[in-house]
């Protein structure tokens, strides 16, 4: 009776196993994703180091196809090296992968994540990065320090004038970056600085130093039980030195702007005044603290002087090595502003060959060749299994350089985007240099404008000529490894008077 009793109350936990075990038979299982095999603990780490990984990512992705797994110490990640999956990455599971991986170095410089690069994808960053864009980062904001542009922008083109005079040679990379921080400089603090100044050198030392953090390596974020390694090569004390500094240059700037008796450049002011004024407002859905606004400083530092100028120099050197396009583009803005001694923002919509040589730059030469990201849950994606916490790497420069996407891929041919929509504003994944998704580049507007005013002036005031003994093909294009990928030997020309 007893037996009998539990069989029948034994019937539907069986069929319930039963039913279960046959959905799990008929469910076709995730497959494994390729990749080479790792060694115990570090994984693939003896196959990969920062100075070219984009090369050894896309030199792997020739042998396990456009995604394939890695292990990064005891980290699991995946690599997207073709436009098809980086659509499916960054479009389809965007909010899947929406998160930047966190390392000692980034967290630290970054106030734990209370700004907008590093941030993880929550509230915080959600209301940050509103913020910036409606209030600064717009196109409309922008168009609104284009006078700032300007003036550091002629200011570029009579130094250079100066060496025509003087028959000096003209070092663009270092030109170029100057002009650069002396815009971020009055643009997000109010500041202006002489060409040679102690303050323009101490920035451009804090951009070195916290470039170098953002890009080592630390030991304790991949392979945590070894993380005692960082201290003994002393990079941990470099974190704490670089944030010391970055953190007394930006309380500098606060408390210069909260200073009732400081005089504006302009009755909107900077940035740091704009995000002064709204924690002041409040009604803000987060306690904008003065960490927030440092973060937000060392955004700019960061992300708003570097990015422009190396892909200025790029843009200069693709053009320097191919003259036909060189011509053909001073062609252009000489024929429609000939008679202008300087370009105006304005002007530049109707310079259509220039806007296609510095697509074709950005996607021949990407100031950030690889994009990491980390995913925040599980999801499968062509039928590999893609667990929570995975290190995702979009291989932008493969992706560029894709030859299903892109005829003649190493080819610099700005011809390519003059008959199509092609954009680089995150919805066509063949150009994706400032990403895509949520984390899509909010400084793009003001990078963009800054590189297009540097182009069309550069190319209007002077003809530009190789140093003696030296032809377009002598140009190297070896790049620096960084945040913002730059050109490791100075481009170095000879500006002339135009004809």
């Amino acid at each position: 009776m007893v037996s009998f009793l539990h069989l029948v109350l034994a019937l539907p936990l069986l069929s319930f196993i039963i039913l279960l075990l046959k959905s799990r038979t008929n469910k076709k299982p995730a497959t494994v994703l390729p990749g080479p095999k790792g060694l115990p603990i570090i994984g693939n780490l003896h196959q990969l180091d920062n100075s070219g990984l984009h090369f050894q990512l896309l030199n792997l992705s020739k042998i396990y196809g456009p995604i394939f797994s890695l292990r990064i110490g005891m980290r699991p990640a995946i690599v997207i090296s073709t436009p098809g999956v980086a659509k499916k990455i960054l479009n389809d599971h965007d909010l899947d992968v929406a998160r930047r991986p966190p390392n000692l170095g980034n967290q630290k410089i970054s106030y734990n994540g209370t700004e907008i690069i590093f941030s993880p994808y929550n509230d915080t960053w959600r209301e940050i990065r509103k913020l910036a864009v409606v209030h600064f980062l717009s196109f409309k904001k922008v168009s609104m320090f284009s006078h700032v542009r300007k003036d550091e922008v002629k200011k570029m083109i009579k130094k250079i004038s100066g060496h025509v005079c003087s028959s000096k040679i003209t070092n663009l990379s270092e030109i170029v970056l100057s002009t650069s921080i002396s815009i971020i400089w009055r643009i997000g603090f109010g500041r202006k600085c002489g060409e040679e100044g102690a303050e323009k050198s101490r920035l451009h030392g804090l951009l070195n130093e916290t470039e170098d953090i953002f890009t080592s390596f630390f030991i304790s974020d991949h392979i945590p039980f070894m993380g005692w390694i960082d201290r003994l090569t002393g990079l941990r004390a470099r974190v704490e030195n670089a944030f010391k500094r970055m953190d007394m240059f930006s309380q500098e700037v606060l408390d210069e702007h909260l200073d009732p008796n400081r005089l504006k450049e302009t009755e909107e002011g900077d940035i740091v005044d704009v995000l002064l004024g709204l924690q002041k407002q409040g009604n803000l859905s987060i306690d904008l603290t003065h960490d927030h606004i440092k973060g937000v400083i060392m955004d700019l530092i960061v992300a708003g002087t570097d990015t422009s100028a190396s892909t200025a120099v790029w843009v200069m050197t693709a053009l320097m090595k191919y003259p036909r396009t060189m011509k053909k583009a001073q062609e252009e803005v000489r024929n429609l502003y000939g008679n202008k001694d300087f370009i105006d923002e304005e002007d530049i919509q109707n310079l259509k060959y220039l806007k296609a040589v510095i697509k074709e730059a950005l996607r021949l030469y990407p100031t950030a060749p690889v994009l990491p990201r980390e995913t925040n849950k599980g999801f499968i994606i062509d039928g590999y299994e893609i667990q929570p916490k995975t290190l995702v790497y979009v291989n932008i420069w493969a992706i560029h350089r894709d030859p299903e996407a892109w005829k003649d891929p190493d080819e610099f041919y700005p011809e390519r985007f003059l008959n199509n929509d092609i954009d680089f504003k995150g919805r066509d994944f063949e150009l994706i240099p400032f990403g895509a998704g949520r984390r899509i580049c909010p400084g793009l507007p003001m990078g963009i404008a800054t590189v297009e005013l540097i182009i069309a002036n550069l190319l209007n005031s002077f003809d530009w000529e190789l140093p003696i003994g030296m032809a377009p093909e002598d140009i190297d294009v070896e790049a620096l490894p960084g945040l913002a990928v730059q050109k490791k030997n100075h481009l170095c020309l000879v500006a002339k008077n135009r004809k």
